[in-house]
């Protein structure tokens, strides 16, 4: 008996084989060009849902005015609810009162004004110079001299800062403690200390809390009425005395609640960065005669510099959104004295007008965008070259 053994190749068989491979390799093609696609799609599809959206959705809104007394009716009203802030009825809640420079006013604002050309004629002396560059820069200095002037004004003796000053007092003064301390203590905790393992962990205690419960505890630690602290305030004479009575003691009190909140944010950030310098220099430094100050300016300094310039910029953004802190301690008074724009948008929020408030978010956009941007090609340029 004869057989042959099968072609695969040739006949019936042979041509199922061929179909086959053709189809396994049709499959291996779409699963090595489409597959990705299909994978993050889902991704895709939920960050358009949850941000993109959302985000077109309330710049429309806030070029809008949105009734709620026959259903939902949404009017387009142009830029009225910007106008209505920073120059309608909203101004003086918004920006402040503006109020007369003393002459130390005028000196500091002009020597902020002074540094800013100062900055600007150095860049357009330099080889690098571009036309872009120079016409952002110009901007640049026009709103920040207009906001430095602001900020002095509405701080002055018959001035009235609104929530846009109040939230640039809770950002910059809030990141400078935070920061001053944080680098403190972890310069400190990287010495050779006895139980120095131990203030590790009790440093981070702040971060386990929740914001509002931190609100709540300054709350009733600057009560002077009633708590655990009140018969330390009755000792040094502070009985009928409150927090929130003055408008520098209620923003005092949001600021010191917001350190002790933040700080071991910026204290394990740079733990790192200090426990990351190169021991080798330090001894080289040491065996030279360096002294402490020395060592830190010339060697911690420009080592720890990438990562401080980072989380201040971390902190600078996440700052502007303070809400809990003002909300819970104080309530946004006296008055508006402790209310940020975060707290503002808030309030107009609850009462439906979200034409208002989302045009306050998209302002404080535009702050946040610009100080940022101020920030990173500035100081830290300067920083890194330092």
């Amino acid at each position: 008996m004869n057989t042959k053994p099968i072609s695969a190749n040739t006949g019936e068989n042979g041509g199922l084989v061929t179909l086959a491979r053709r189809v396994n390799t049709g499959i291996s093609g779409w699963m090595s060009d489409s597959s990705k696609y299909v994978l993050l799609m889902p991704a895709i599809l939920i960050v358009l849902l949850l941000s993109i959206f959302p985000l077109l959705i309330s710049l429309y809104l806030s070029f809008a005015r949105v009734s709620f007394l026959t259903g939902v009716d949404i009017k387009f009203v142009g830029l009225a609810n910007y106008a209505k802030l920073l120059t309608g009825s909203e101004q003086r809640h918004f920006l402040g009162k503006l109020g007369t420079l003393s002459p130390l006013g005028w000196l500091v604002w002009l020597a902020f004004i002074g540094v800013m050309l100062y900055m600007m004629f150095r860049y357009l002396t330099s080889p690098r110079r571009r036309i872009i560059g120079t016409l952002t820069r110009t901007f640049s200095i026009i709103f920040a001299g207009a906001l430095s002037y602001l900020i002095i004004s509405t701080l002055s003796e018959d001035g009235l800062p609104g929530t846009l000053v109040v939230t640039l007092i809770f950002v910059f003064t809030g990141v400078f403690f935070q920061y001053v301390i944080a680098l403190g203590l972890s310069l400190l905790v990287t010495q050779n200390l006895p139980g120095k393992r131990f203030f590790r962990v009790l440093f981070l205690l702040p971060m386990m809390i929740t914001p509002v419960g931190i609100g709540f505890l300054f709350r009733m630690m600057t009560d002077t009425t009633k708590g655990p602290f009140s018969l330390l305030w009755s000792q040094v004479g502070l009985t009928n005395f409150s927090w929130a009575s003055t408008p520098f003691g209620a923003r005092a009190a949001v600021i010191i609640g917001d350190v002790w909140q933040w700080t071991p944010f910026m204290f394990i950030v740079l733990l790192a960065a200090c426990e990351a310098v190169s021991h080798e220099q330090i001894e080289a430094a040491l065996v030279d005669g360096a002294n402490r100050l020395e060592l830190f300016r010339f060697i911690v300094v420009p080592q720890i510099v990438p990562i401080s310039t980072t989380v201040i910029l971390i902190r600078l953004i996440e700052a502007f959104k303070i809400i809990d802190m003002p909300k819970i301690l104080t309530g946004g008074g006296p008055g508006t004295a402790t209310e940020s724009m975060t707290l503002y948008a808030y309030n107009l929020w609850g009462t439906l007008d979200l034409g208002s408030s989302a045009a306050i978010a998209y302002l404080l956009l535009v702050v946040v965008t610009f100080i940022a941007m101020v920030y990173m090609n500035s100081v830290r340029r300067r920083l890194v070259e330092y």
